[in-house]
């Protein structure tokens, strides 16, 4: 499972400008009532702490992380829909804002492993992928990391996974007026994914890997396709769904702003790895678990080794 949950502040009214108790609540219950709970959830946009981590709820603790609050919503949530499992989080920071010392907001990865005897998880750690520009603005530019852990199963098998999240399409660049789209055609997001393929080669084990996350890149997109290019890697989800790449943009968007929807978020898989089914994954806008709780719905897919 991959989700952006925009640092649990996405629900109404704050729509981002801080974290809220309820987006929380509503994002761990509708994890725990899955028929099938994920062996692994990748989560992007999780704060560490910060003035906008906890200006809408009071921590239970000095020093309470935004993981730390999640995670212990999460175990009351599991144990209330009667689910035995229960989850490692591995948190990966990523960026900090600060005014003197104070932290207005910071950024960073999770991904949370499913803590039974099937599955046994080993942090591989994370690296940066940033690309910036020349320049005194590039202290300010948001530092994007790939988070990476290697999960092995009683099957004998193990599978690498990786969490990212790209930055944006570079807005002072004259081409990111001048193209329709836009989103995965931005220079900086291509040179973010060279770097992010320099991580993989050096950290993957064997040809059973995953990059998962929120590219900002629609399908069909160049970035989209350098991904699986460079990567080695194809996306499931068109084959899985009987669905032309280009179909993908409109039939299933995965994040929204405003009237706009779009398709970004994505789960690429390694040629050692065969794709199952996507249940329990909706487009972004329709009825179901996820609507509200985020700006993005999350992809929620099975898969297994191939033979």
């Amino acid at each position: 499972m991959t989700y952006n949950v925009r640092y649990f502040g996405h629900v109404a009214p704050m729509r981002g400008a801080a974290s809220r108790r309820i987006a929380i609540d509503g994002i761990t219950d509708a994890i725990a009532k899955l028929d099938t709970l994920p062996d692994v959830i990748c989560l992007q946009e999780v704060e560490t702490r910060s003035l906008r981590s906890t200006l809408s709820h009071t921590p239970s603790h000095m020093g309470e992380t935004q993981i730390e609050a999640f995670m212990k919503r999460f175990d009351w949530a599991l144990h209330h829909a009667d689910r035995y499992h229960r989850y490692r989080p591995h948190y990966f920071p990523a960026h900090t804002y600060r005014l003197g010392k104070a932290h207005i907001y910071t950024t960073g990865l999770a991904v949370l492993v499913r803590d039974d005897d099937r599955v046994i998880a080993a942090v591989g750690g994370h690296g940066e992928i940033t690309h910036r520009r020349a320049g005194p603005s590039a202290r300010w530019k948001q530092s994007r990391i790939c988070a990476h852990v290697r999960v092995a199963t009683s099957d004998g098998w193990d599978v690498d996974i990786f969490n990212t999240h790209l930055s944006l399409p570079a807005f002072f660049s004259k081409d990111f007026y001048r193209i329709p789209g836009r989103m995965g055609y931005g220079k900086n997001q291509s040179r973010e994914i060279a770097a992010l393929a320099s991580f993989v080669e050096e950290n993957k084990s064997s040809d059973r890997y995953l990059i998962v996350g929120d590219f900002n890149s629609l399908p069909g997109s160049p970035v989209y396709d350098q991904i699986q290019d460079v990567l080695h890697v194809r996306d499931p989800f068109p084959e899985v769904l009987g669905s032309s790449v280009d179909a993908l943009r409109t039939a299933w968007p995965t994040a929204g702003f405003l009237r706009y929807r779009m398709r970004l978020d994505h789960i690429f898989a390694g040629p050692g790895l065969r794709w199952l089914d996507f249940e329990d994954t909706h487009p972004f806008g329709a009825p179901g678990p996820w609507d509200g709780l985020s700006d993005h719905v999350p992809i929620v897919g099975r898969f297994a080794a191939k033979r």
